[in-house]
């Protein structure tokens, strides 16, 4: 517990965690008041009703997760590849060991806390996005009645309990990734790369791309709105994938990626 709240604090203290979190909210509520302020301008029809089901209620609240599955999964990307590169470059994890703390421990606790703030980024950024689709429906003249659609509203703890997950997951390849390098932008800089690099191979390789850590994520809060095509850049490329199938895989590719780090991180020599 002693380390946990020390690392909690020590995140939030951090400018990874707020600029990170600030570009996320931002970019998402840009592009819902974009969307809510062109939408009646667009001359063909069928891009002007899915441009409106983006910001129209309750289909909006599986948009905005989908976007932070989506692309606030890239973020998680950086922002795991920068703490875990961050305790090899300052020194901290030097000097964990060096007051007897066990490397694995360490490691894995840092982990739960970057899971943490994750989870806290996520219904911030949520919360701003259901805002910002409030504000755009109305620039764009759409109605809200379904804001308080039951059913959904039910159904929502768990979906961003899984979102979470989903997050938290490519949060962790960051995380392997920047501590097999002993490096925050080395960490960064390829965790960018297997992100698209991912996205592009799916036109060649889809049947092996389906498994694979950022599809599994977007699959496994697939619905039936956001894998038919109607969510433009927020839809999830799920392919044959069960969401119960991704959702598995999300634990698989989670448990393997802090276990490789755990690993190297109590077997690496620590210099300097």
């Amino acid at each position: 517990m002693r380390l946990f709240v020390s690392g909690l604090r020590k995140l939030v203290r951090r400018p990874a965690s707020w600029v990170t979190l600030g570009m996320l909210v931002g970019l998402l509520a840009l592009i819902l008041i974009a969307v809510g302020g062109t939408a009646n301008e667009r001359v063909n029809a069928t891009r002007e009703a899915a441009a409106k089901s983006l910001i129209t209620f309750p289909e909006a609240y599986d948009r905005i997760l989908q976007f932070i599955t989506g692309l606030g999964g890239l973020f998680a990307v950086i922002y795991g590849a920068a703490i875990a590169g961050s305790e090899w470059g300052w020194g901290t994890l030097k000097s964990a060991v060096a007051r007897g703390e066990s490397r694995v421990k360490y490691m894995l606790i840092s982990y739960v806390s970057v899971a943490v703030m994750i989870g806290v980024g996520l219904l911030i950024t949520f919360a701003v996005g259901v805002l910002a689709a409030i504000f755009a429906a109305h620039l764009a003249n759409v109605s809200t009645s379904g804001l308080g659609d039951s059913a959904t509203l039910g159904g929502l703890p768990e979906r961003l309990l899984k979102g979470w997950f989903a997050v938290v997951e490519e949060g962790a390849l960051g995380f392997t990734i920047a501590t097999l390098a002993r490096s925050q932008l080395a960490g960064i800089g390829v965790g960018i790369a297997f992100y698209f690099g991912e996205s592009f191979a799916t036109i060649v390789l889809p049947d092996i791309v389906k498994y694979l850590p950022f599809s599994v994520a977007n699959a496994a809060l697939a619905t039936t709105s956001t894998s038919t095509g109607g969510g433009g850049i927020f839809a999830a490329n799920t392919d044959v994938l069960s969401p119960d199938q991704a959702l598995l895989l999300v634990g698989v590719w989670l448990i393997g990626a802090l276990v490789v780090a755990a690993v190297f991180s109590d077997r690496a020599e620590i210099t300097g």
